[in-house]
């Protein structure tokens, strides 16, 4: 798992559907999989319950590999 990219740390898509779009990492999941904020969202649908008697649906971020991501300095710096 790559040491460079950690929770709080500003990224940038670099490959893929959603290639050059910016966000904060949420989340570093194990298999080298993170969370972007932002970005890959997903349609989740809930079922019913006590808490939540109407279900529906909810968009939320789904992981992406970070390989996929590189640092938003390190682009910027790459860019120049």
């Amino acid at each position: 798992m790559s040491k460079a990219i950690k929770r709080e740390q500003e990224v940038v898509v670099i490959s893929g559907a959603h290639k050059g779009k910016r966000g904060k990492v949420l989340e570093v999941k194990a298999g080298e999989r993170v969370l972007v904020e932002g970005v890959n969202m997903i349609t989740k649908f809930e079922r019913k319950t006590q808490e939540n008697p109407e279900g529906g649906s909810a968009e939320r971020e789904a992981p992406i590999h970070y390989s996929n991501v590189m640092s938003a300095e390190k682009f910027d710096a790459k860019k120049k």
